[in-house]
């Protein structure tokens, strides 16, 4: 399946979420592409948007993710990856998988210098939507779900344009609710399913973000640092 932009695959994904009650829904989206998806959900909803700041680490030579690192210092491995192959990789190149770990946790502080810091205690009964604009894997999935561990939500909902076959085996396992508008076996990059791949600057995603939030300041999601 192919969209013309990712607001209008945000708009057809919104169109399949029931209309829960605003107030206990909260749009969190995995990637500053999903942001635009998110906002079209969070805006169908009238629920806030909020960003949940990764960045993943590519091993020199290699296509894929050896794993990816989440706001709060965890680390998820690629869930494709065996664990005979982490343990491989790990041992190959443990110094740089643990320089880059630094390297991008210091990174995702710099931003969340000018975001704030998402507030866990905020999620805590809520329904939660994660969205991405595209899951190869469900890796960015598996660090959502360590940040999200140790917060007790009502329901975790999981909504994507596109994704892979194992990516939506992974949605099965950790969502409660998921919805995919299409599912491909040889997944490309995520830019290859939109006709127009210009993203929002991050001063425009800071802004969005800013604008889809609460209006009361006892309920902002974000704690400005």
């Amino acid at each position: 399946m192919y969209f013309t932009s990712r607001a209008e695959a945000g708009k057809k994904l919104a169109a399949t979420i029931p209309q829960y009650d605003a107030s206990e829904v909260i749009v969190i989206a995995l990637s500053e592409g999903a942001v635009i998806v998110g906002q079209e959900i969070a805006l169908a909803l009238g629920c806030p948007l909020t960003l949940l700041l990764s960045e993943n680490i590519h091993l020199p030579g290699e296509q894929s993710n050896i794993g990816t690192v989440i706001q709060d210092g965890n680390f998820a491995y690629d869930n494709t990856l065996s664990s005979g192959e982490v343990e491989e990789y790990y041992a190959e190149f443990h110094s740089y998988i643990e320089d880059q770990k630094r390297e991008k946790f210091e990174k995702i502080n710099r931003l969340l210098g000018e975001e704030g810091t998402l507030h866990p205690e905020q999620l805590r009964n809520k329904i939660l939507i994660l969205v991405s604009d595209g899951l190869k894997t469900g890796t960015s999935l598996e660090a959502a779900h360590l940040f999200l561990k140790p917060i007790q939500v009502k329901r975790l909902i999981i909504a994507t344009p596109i994704a892979s076959v194992q990516a939506v085996d992974r949605m099965h396992i950790l969502a409660d609710e998921l919805h995919c508008l299409g599912v491909t076996e040889n997944y490309i990059t995520t830019n290859h399913y939109y006709d127009q791949n210009t993203l929002l600057s991050h001063e425009q995603i800071v802004q969005v973000l800013h604008n889809m939030q609460p209006r009361n300041n006892n309920q902002d999601l974000f704690a400005t640092s």
